[in-house]
């Protein structure tokens, strides 16, 4: 028996993977209760979001199936699943761009829907509201969240230490600005 690992196959399986993992730490923050289950809930249903937006986005164009797609989306989450119905069906980033904004989850916040409508990257805006989520977390108190909100925040400033030498690397300095996401967190220092 011989396994085809190409770089499709290694992505279908790392997102399955992180699929069952995000199912998973979802059912143990729910076991935890209290307001760290509240926190955590709404902090992996947004990830779950994230997730199928950009398998959604990293998709198109390529030969995974729809049907292969819908399977990669995590099985929760605000746009579950409605939303994720409209993503497997979207052809064009516009379209994934248009599921977002007709989503109230997405449309709750002013500042997210009006960077939705101008032509700035979906992963870069999912990538802020994410880094406003565990800011937010940091603040509050008597849970476990923080310490998943603060991993997170690092995770970012390591994501955008990545695209800073990127960017050195490939001498495209005048899109340094492009990638970055402030984390400008005073608790995360």
């Amino acid at each position: 028996m011989t396994i085809n690992l190409d770089e499709l196959n290694i992505e279908l399986l790392r997102n399955t993977v992180y699929k069952a993992y995000l199912s998973d730490f979802l059912h143990l923050c729910k076991s935890l209760g209290g307001s760290t289950s509240c926190v955590m809930t709404e902090l992996l249903n947004f990830d779950a979001d994230r997730r199928a937006v950009n398998i959604t986005i990293n998709s198109l164009g390529t030969e995974l199936s729809r049907d292969d797609r819908r399977q990669l989306f995590p099985e929760f989450g605000n746009l579950y699943p409605v939303g994720h119905r409209a993503l497997v069906s979207c052809d064009e980033y516009d379209q994934v761009r248009s599921v977002l904004a007709e989503n109230p989850a997405f449309t709750a916040s002013p500042s997210l829907l009006n960077k939705l409508a101008a032509e700035t990257a979906v992963e870069k805006l999912l990538n802020e509201e994410e880094v406003r989520r565990c800011r937010l977390t940091l603040e509050k108190n008597f849970q476990y969240a923080g310490f998943f909100a603060y991993m997170k925040l690092k995770e970012q400033e390591l994501k955008n230490m990545m695209w800073i030498a990127e960017c050195i690397s490939q001498q495209q300095k005048d899109r340094l600005m492009d990638g970055l996401v402030q984390v400008n967190c005073a608790s995360c220092t």
